[in-house]
């Protein structure tokens, strides 16, 4: 199969590309790298020979007759958003508009956009909520991939497409991220830093990122029917945590806790997810526990795979390059 990553040299993407070049896919990729990691990825990239980084000519690229095209790219994340907002709007709204207006003049396949679970927002925390529940996007990050998912939706497509909203991620990465909240609970365990979490009884869902691959996987293999013109959760019931439960979990694998809990912080999202959708149709859940990802993480700090742990521009989107 040949599979195109918009954005595919990010925290996800780069999982994606292992995970589909592993059973010898061939993956190209389109970024702009945006961020301080080019240099970060390249022994990622050289020493994989499926992998290929293309210029950014969507026009030129769409003759390789891919079977799946995947749109990761924009700014993301609440924070990267809020500190540049006429730059998410570039990127995370007018540009994708074009990518995809691009690509339906000459792509007839399977296309999946990326969105989240954020969407959701700010609910009171009680009630599951399924592909239908209203949408409170309260950022500039889930407003833009709102305003997208309503453009997808309501428009004709030559393409099969398939919105996906993926939980909030967490597990190794070649470009890791520690501005997940998962990853950054570790790091700050493991380091030995004291830390403080807001609002710690508030919901959300959380997945792997190698079981975004494995979603994506599905979708690249199922009944076109069950996936055209279909949104999905991604994740499963049973990661949705809230945050003091997750550093209970990190806890575990520690003999001390040097976390401080307070009321009252910026981000207010509270929100759990049905997944049941996705596995009703797709057969599809997730393998990786939250205690999967944390051991990981905990095994791959222990190998140092993380150098100059403290650039926080290599591990988080924090700051975009030359701006």
């Amino acid at each position: 199969m040949k599979i195109l990553l918009i954005g595919g040299s990010g925290y996800i993407g780069t999982v994606v590309s292992k995970f589909f070049t592993d059973k010898n896919n061939v993956v190209h990729i389109l970024d702009n790298f945006i961020y301080e990691n080019k240099n970060h990825l390249k022994p990622f990239y050289k020493h994989n020979n499926l992998i290929k980084i293309l210029s950014n000519n969507l026009n030129k690229v769409l003759s390789n007759n891919y079977d799946l095209i995947v749109i990761l790219s924009g700014l993301v994340g609440d924070p990267i958003t809020k500190k540049y907002p006429s730059l998410s709007h570039q990127h995370n709204n007018l540009e994708i508009k074009n990518y995809l207006k691009i690509i339906n003049t000459n792509f007839n396949k399977r296309l999946v956009f990326i969105s989240t679970c954020s969407n959701y927002g700010l609910t009171d925390g009680t009630i599951l909520l399924d592909e239908n529940s209203k949408l409170c996007p309260l950022s500039l990050y889930a407003k833009e991939k709102v305003n997208i998912e309503k453009f997808i939706l309501n428009n004709e497509w030559k393409f099969h497409y398939t919105i996906l909203r993926f939980a909030t991620a967490f597990g190794h990465s070649p470009r890791m991220r520690f501005d997940l909240t998962v990853n950054e609970f570790t790091k700050f365990f493991f380091l030995k830093m004291p830390f403080e979490v807001y609002d710690a009884d508030t919901w959300r869902p959380y997945c792997h990122i190698n079981d975004f691959a494995r979603a994506l996987e599905a979708i690249l293999f199922a009944n076109i029917k069950n996936i055209s013109g279909q949104v999905f959760n991604v994740g499963s019931n049973e990661n949705n945590f809230t945050k003091r439960s997750i550093v209970k979990k990190i806890n575990k694998f520690f003999d001390y806790n040097l976390t401080t809990y307070k009321q009252k912080g910026s981000d207010k999202r509270n929100y759990k997810v049905d997944f049941s959708k996705i596995n009703k149709l797709l057969n599809f859940k997730p393998k990786y526990s939250l205690s999967n990802g944390i051991e990981e993480i905990i095994n791959n700090l222990k190998l140092n795979s993380y150098k100059d742990l403290n650039n926080n521009n290599l591990y988080g989107n924090y700051t975009i390059n030359n701006s």
